[in-house]
């Protein structure tokens, strides 16, 4: 793997090798890695181009390096700057991504989190890049200000490009306040459907979280065997609603959404108001992931996109899916913004084939479900080579063909990330 430290030896890297894979912080958790399988391809590792090359309060800006990690941005300085990015990283997710995960990932993939219902994913934080492209070429796109529409919108081709179009070794980002106040409440529910319904009736009431999570009872079950059974009250499914804001607001706020939520079916609302026991329902939340893994099953992990309104259909899919598989499913994610990971939990799909070849058709029913209901394949991690097979299913032929227009005129040989979604 080639580390290049500056600009000028990422150019350089890029002009010793026939094929270039940009590497982040090589967590393996997007879809786009491991291109090297398919062909002779050098790794370009941006580890090292992790500098804080500087911010300006008044201006609502910093400009970093691609390489600087998710912990570094998570130090109290950036975290109250930067929620989206910070914040959101550190609350939710495996250890890979809060700590090694990088900048340059979460732009390659246009990535988003638990805190995206109200602040956004990526794209909108993103005032300016540094670009090397293929041919050697250094573009510099945006800049400081906050509106720009100086031309096409270049930045936005570069964020969620997966590296095929070229290597981000600079971002300039959009700062934003911290919120001042923070506060959760938790409550558990008969099933996964009522989960789903409350989940849109908070929405549809001019309720607007931070962040919304859903879990279904394959996960609840699979925690309660992982933590102990005290770990989760009664239900089928549970759900996470954070609230931030002024001081006073949320004070405010938290009561007139428990009795909101008391109306909606729910079993137990528990609540939380200090950071100590906010973060112990975070932590919680990131142990559901590793419940699943202590199953010994295979997680074949989708996270896929449906409109919110699709949020009980999808419910009820995934219960008809498991049903007719035989293979169990496991919903959670982010329900604010219709982004549930829905998990195959496969029995010995590294070592039996019949096992594969029923997961993968399993697979083409779910994705073939999502995209003829208005729904998305991937909201965070990526198509690259996982997803690859119904890129084209999901976007369609006339997106498909201005997809590798793009591709051809900014990398004509084919260098960047070869044997993605895009050859």
């Amino acid at each position: 793997m080639t580390l290049p430290a500056s600009l000028d030896e990422a150019v350089a890297a890029l002009a010793a090798t026939p094929a270039a894979v940009p590497v982040a912080g090589g967590t393996d958790l997007m879809a786009s890695v491991n291109a090297g399988q398919l062909r002779p391809t050098a790794l370009v590792g941006l580890g090292r181009v992790r500098e804080i090359r500087g911010w300006q309060y008044l201006d609502g800006h910093a400009l970093l390096g691609a390489g600087l990690t998710h912990a570094r941005m998570g130090r109290p300085d950036f975290a109250a700057l930067i929620p989206a990015l910070a914040a959101a990283a550190r609350a939710a997710g495996p250890p890979q991504i809060r700590n090694a995960g990088t900048l340059g990932g979460n732009i390659a993939t246009n990535a988003g989190g638990p805190r995206c219902l109200k602040y956004g994913v990526t794209r909108p934080y993103v005032l300016g890049l540094e670009v090397v492209l293929a041919n050697g070429d250094i573009l510099r796109t945006g800049g400081r200000c906050h509106k720009n529409k100086t031309g096409f919108d270049l930045i936005g081709m570069f964020v969620g490009s997966e590296g095929l179009l070229g290597i981000v070794t600079e971002a300039t980002l959009r700062l934003i306040p911290h919120p001042e106040s923070r506060a959760m409440l938790t409550t558990t529910f008969n099933d996964f459907s009522e989960a789903a319904a409350a989940v849109q009736a908070i929405l549809g009431s001019r309720w607007l979280p931070s962040a919304l999570e859903i879990t279904d009872g394959f996960t609840l079950r699979a925690a309660r065997d992982y933590l102990g059974a005290e770990a989760l009250p009664d239900g089928n499914a549970h759900l996470i609603v954070e609230l931030d804001g002024r001081e006073e607001s949320v004070r405010n706020e938290i009561p007139a959404l428990r009795e909101f939520l008391s109306t909606l079916g729910a079993l137990k609302i528990e609540e939380a108001s200090d950071p100590e026991s906010c973060e112990a329902i975070w932590q919680l939340r990131r142990d559901f992931s590793y419940s699943l893994r202590a199953t010994g099953l295979t997680k074949l992990n989708e996270d896929i996109v449906v409109p919110r309104s699709k949020l009980v259909e999808l419910a009820d899919f995934a219960a008809g899916l498991q049903e007719e598989t035989g293979i169990p499913v496991a919903c959670f994610g982010h329900a604010g913004d219709g982004n549930i990971h829905t998990n195959l939990m496969v029995a010995n799909y590294d070592t039996d084939a019949a096992a594969r070849e029923k997961a993968d058709a399993a697979l083409d029913i779910l994705f073939r479900w999502i995209i003829e209901n208005d729904g998305k394949i991937t909201g965070e991690h990526g198509v690259g080579i996982a997803k690859k097979r119904w890129f084209s299913d999901a976007v369609g032929p006339v997106a498909m063909q201005v997809h590798r227009g793009l591709k051809q005129t900014l990398d004509p040989k084919g260098i960047l990330n070869p044997g993605k979604f895009i050859e």
